[in-house]
């Protein structure tokens, strides 16, 4: 008997939920997502923040075949001189504040926590780390330590000691920053809690308290990065530079790549004692960093982090709705919040059913996500706020 797609992937895929969505797409190009039986989906959430420019971007697709035909994988990473890696890094240099010119490149958002989390105890020899609740930093055992949602880390306990949580936006809490404290993780806006932007004034305090405490101040741009709130980063906005960033999602336009940037001083401590502190085989790759390449320098030259604002202002104009309790956004980043979690669930089944992918917050199931491709357009967003609209009819 031959089994079909879906009977084979609930033998053997490994499942992380009762209920997969199970959508069965055999293809995707620009916001579109089609299904076997040819049902076409306008994808409203980029795979959680990763295709900001759309699924199967050409001067991704292209970037990809010509070094997929060059080289490959040819050492661990930080071994060889290679093109791909050399050329992304300088041209996420010249994006970013001068004291952040060194980056270590790896394969997701949750790696890039854990370098992060190691090269701040190194450089500090303190252990304490710091983060917020609510917050949301990956889900390895050392990431998953420092999250700030404990419904989803109890199981896996004991986890990493001397880790500790603070309430973000509240200053008062600052003060538990120490000479003991190695690091401090922020989201600059917390994604998973529902989009909740980071006040200006805590921004900038929690900035000098480290500066006084000797501490390093590491913003989590996992989610927000490469244009997706506004800004090319979302820090950019508030005037304040951390001392380590890390990145993922949005970066490699589709393919697996992840990112912590520091200065040449700091991440200095990886080369000894001891010697490789910090490894990873495929971490760099040169596919994945050609495609991050041509990602980033599209958002860039085409601006398309304020075509994130114009995205974020018409969701606030067409979602008007009794039943909508807020709406809150930045940029193309927003959550659509119904205050009631039972609601907002069959919202969005309701939506996946009439051909719009959209998804609830890990830490806010109240609220559903939106975070569209910065490519969509005009008629398409509006096209698809109509099918929530009726969906919340």
């Amino acid at each position: 008997m031959h089994l079909s797609n879906r009977q084979l992937f609930l033998q053997h895929v490994a499942q992380t939920s009762p209920a997969p969505v199970g959508l069965e797409i055999v293809s995707a190009n620009g916001v579109y997502l089609k299904d076997v039986n040819g049902k076409e989906y306008i994808d409203l959430i980029s795979g959680i923040s990763v295709s900001n420019l759309g699924h199967c971007h050409p001067a991704v697709v292209e970037a990809i075949e010509k070094q997929a035909k060059t080289y490959m994988h040819l050492m661990v990473y930080g071994e060889y001189i290679q093109s791909p890696q050399v050329q992304l890094a300088e041209a996420l240099s010249k994006l970013l504040p001068a004291k952040l010119n060194c980056t270590y490149f790896v394969n997701s958002g949750s790696e890039a926590t854990e370098g992060a989390m190691k090269i701040a105890k190194r450089f500090t020899g303190r252990s304490e780390i710091i983060s917020c609740k609510d917050s949301y930093h990956g889900s390895t055992q050392g990431a998953l330590s420092i999250i700030g949602n404990e419904f989803f880390k109890t199981a896996f306990r004991p986890l990493l000691p001397d880790t500790k949580h603070i309430t973000f936006n509240n200053e008062a809490d600052l003060q538990q920053i120490t000479s003991k404290t190695a690091c401090v993780f922020t989201e600059v806006v917390q994604s998973e809690a529902g989009v909740l932007a980071a006040n200006e004034n805590w921004l900038k305090k929690l900035r000098e308290r480290c500066k006084e405490t000797g501490t390093l101040l590491i913003f989590d741009e996992v989610q927000t990065g490469f244009g997706r709130t506004g800004s090319f980063f979302a820090f950019e906005q508030y005037g304040v530079v951390p001392d380590i960033l890390t990145l993922g999602k949005g970066m490699g336009g589709g393919m697996p790549i992840g990112a912590f940037v520091s200065s040449a001083e700091i991440m200095h401590v990886l080369q000894d004692n001891p010697v490789l502190g910090h490894m990873t085989t495929f971490g760099g790759h040169p596919v994945c960093c050609a495609a991050s390449l041509a990602n980033t320098k599209f958002i860039s030259e085409n601006k398309l982090f304020q075509r994130a604002n114009e995205i974020g202002e018409i969701l606030k104009k067409e979602l008007v709705h009794p039943k909508i309790k807020a709406l809150r956004a930045r940029g193309a980043l927003a959550a659509v919040d119904f205050g009631d979690e039972k609601f907002n669930m069959e919202v969005i089944h309701n939506c996946i059913e009439n051909g719009v992918i959209t998804d609830w917050f890990l830490f806010n199931p109240k609220s559903m996500r939106i975070a569209p491709p910065l490519t969509i357009t005009d008629e398409e967003l509006k096209k698809a706020c109509g099918i929530i609209l009726k969906a919340i009819q």
